[in-house]
């Protein structure tokens, strides 16, 4: 068991990418990376780095980080090792690190997928066809596509204040698209509202809010 949750040594972007390429799995830089590589710079500093892998393959990412690291699954407030043969069924979040005593290198996020289809933890009626979650650099570098990053970090029990950082910065390069989708999907979860909304529909045309919000009815 391990609490250090503090004690950090994150991978570069270009070591995740490295580990991960020869994995034959899907996989995406998550967190405030993927934001800072759609936009294209670093923003502001990261504590930690992000993997998001599919649930449905988590024994191929196991066999094949084991190899040379240690995992641990986080789990009732504490990090526990996750063992061979073990499948998370709930777990959302795995820490990495070279051993037992050394720092945490990385952290892996398990998403839920259904048919092809990508499932939103927080609000599971929120969905997206898997080849429309990941965008990628001009390197070929996978990241999760920012209006989805920025759900996660928006929908979350509590929103930091980096958090909001990032949203106030990435807003002015979010398309309209990607601003509807993000504004509906946080009206979804949160019926009852939420301090986002308002600042992202400001930057909505109304007319094209109320067409995307009628199509939207109209497929369910």
């Amino acid at each position: 068991m391990r609490t250090d949750y503090e004690n950090w040594e994150p991978l570069t972007v270009s070591n995740i990418v490295a580990l991960f390429t020869d994995l034959p799995i899907t996989w995406c830089l998550a967190g405030g990376w993927a934001l800072d590589l759609h936009l294209g710079k670093q923003s502001r500093e990261h504590s930690d780095i992000d993997v998001i892998i599919l649930r449905d393959e988590q024994v191929s990412a196991y066999d094949f980080l084991s190899r040379e690291w240690k995992l641990y699954k986080a789990q009732d407030g504490v990090l526990m090792p996750w063992v061979q043969g073990e499948f998370l069924t709930d777990t959302t979040d795995v820490w990495v690190s070279k051993n037992q005593d050394s720092p945490w290198a990385f952290q892996v996020m398990l998403v839920d997928a259904f048919e092809n289809q990508w499932i939103y933890r927080g609000e599971k009626s929120i969905k997206k066809p898997l080849n429309e979650i990941i965008a990628r650099t001009n390197k070929w570098t996978p990241y999760l596509r920012p209006e989805i990053q920025l759900l996660y970090k928006g929908g979350s029990s509590k929103v930091r204040e980096k958090d909001f950082f990032d949203l106030q910065t990435m807003l002015p390069i979010l398309s309209t698209q990607e601003k509807e989708w993000l504004t509906l999907s946080l009206q979804q979860q949160f019926p009852e509202g939420h301090p986002w909304i308002d600042l992202i529909q400001k930057q909505i045309p109304s007319k094209t809010l109320y067409n995307y919000a009628k199509r939207s009815i109209k497929e369910c």
